[in-house]
């Protein structure tokens, strides 16, 4: 009987070790096989960089989510897109906050890159700490002096007289040089810059933003699929003291050169009596989804030299948001730009959150358009979009008008 028992004993022993040595292989495989399909991150380091060589830019893999919240992992090929961000070495941790908002509420689905542009240089620091925070590729750019800077046509007397006066007059920004290089640069230089070539897309990213809300779709492909060619969250008016000839200088533009203008533009949205006069409203351009093509494009890149011969980036304050609103609201063909409703959105002092209740559950926001701090301003007699839903005849989100 114990012969017997050994003999069983020792025949269950073999059976277990042959299993274990033959899973084994299975569970080598199954690792490296893994461990191939994971997205390489693009951060710091000779190992990712080698091995994010070995990957195609728009078909990396993705984790995706289905509707019922559930891990999906699949090929997927990403629109030819990235995220800009213009800053200095001291933004960086207001910039963490923004991209940690970024990637957590849209980016960790896709892993979009990342391209950053200072017109001084990158520290170390700033470098490595940037690339471990972003799921995509982060790329360092360095501003041209030629494109952060004083052209040689302007008068520096007569603008720092036009400064002088403006700090008199408690104008926002308005005897601030930087400011003014940064407005000429964001409106006719960032989409030349080399970082941006490979792209034809971009969303725009400031330091110190807020995401409200999840974004459960892919932004950038949204605008691909629907032939987008401007996006926004945020319209309202501009300071009129900033910009008291920009429409006077957009008008001997597109009196000379008519064919640029579409014949289905937003000219209802930006002019209340037919293209006579404008009426200040722009979308704010620290968040804007646009595609680069449109910038590098004719109309554009003519209008843009127009403006910067007439010198009022310095002569006067003209800021880029309105100078990218015109030209997208007569460029473009109306159906080209796209409000974003559904993208909870803040900089300070404004907000935009999602209209509906439901909505909002549903994207699991954290705006509350019934509280004070944090009140959608997209209803309110200061902003613009009112008008745009106008000028292309779109019906209002269900309560709307207790958001007034």
């Amino acid at each position: 009987m114990r012969i017997m028992r050994f003999l069983v004993v020792a025949t269950l022993l073999i059976v277990v070790v042959y299993r274990l040595s033959t899973e084994r292989v299975n569970i080598t495989d199954y690792v490296t096989k893994s461990t191939s399909s994971t997205q390489v991150k693009g951060t710091s380091g000779a190992l990712a960089s080698a091995a994010a060589k070995k990957l195609d830019a728009n078909k990396d893999q993705v984790v995706m989510k289905s509707e019922n919240d559930k891990a999906l992992s699949a090929p997927y090929e990403k629109a030819s897109a990235t995220f800009v961000s213009l800053a200095r070495n001291s933004d960086l941790w207001d910039l963490i906050d923004s991209i940690r908002m970024v990637e957590d509420r849209f980016n960790h689905r896709y892993h979009y890159d990342w391209v950053f542009l200072n017109d001084d240089e990158f520290t170390e620091e700033f470098k490595d700490t940037i690339s471990r925070y972003v799921s995509g590729k982060a790329t360092f750019g360095l501003i041209p002096k030629e494109h952060w800077g004083f052209p040689e046509w302007i008068d520096k007397e007569k603008a720092a007289l036009v400064r002088e006066q403006m700090r008199n007059d408690k104008v926002i920004y308005g005897d601030s040089i930087p400011y003014r290089h940064m407005c000429r640069y964001e409106s006719g230089f960032f989409w030349r810059h080399p970082a941006l070539d490979p792209y034809k897309f971009y969303w725009r990213v400031e330091p110190h933003i807020k995401l409200f809300c999840d974004i459960d779709y892919d932004v950038f492909k949204f605008m691909e699929e629907k032939k987008l060619k401007y996006g926004f969250t945020i319209s309202l008016y501009e300071y009129e003291t900033t910009i008291k000839t920009l429409w006077k200088t957009t008008k001997e533009f597109i009196d000379a050169n008519p064919q640029y203008v579409s014949p289905n533009s937003l000219m209802d949205f930006i002019s209340d009596d037919k293209g006579e006069t404008y009426n200040r409203c722009h979308f704010w351009s620290n968040f804007e989804v646009a595609s680069l093509d449109f910038w590098r494009g004719e109309a554009y890149q003519k209008y843009f030299e127009h403006l910067d011969k007439a010198g009022g980036f310095f002569y006067e304050r003209w800021g880029d948001a309105p100078v990218h609103s015109l030209a997208a609201s007569l460029f473009l063909d109306k159906d080209e730009v796209h409000y974003f409703q559904d993208i909870g959105y803040w900089h300070n002092p404004f907000s935009n959150c999602p209209t509906e209740k439901e909505e909002r559950l549903r994207l699991k926001c954290t705006c509350n358009p019934a509280r004070d701090h944090d009140n959608n301003f997209t209803w309110k007699d200061y902003s613009c979009t009112p008008k745009f839903f106008n000028a292309k005849g779109l019906q209002r989100p269900k309560g709307w008008e207790d958001q007034t």
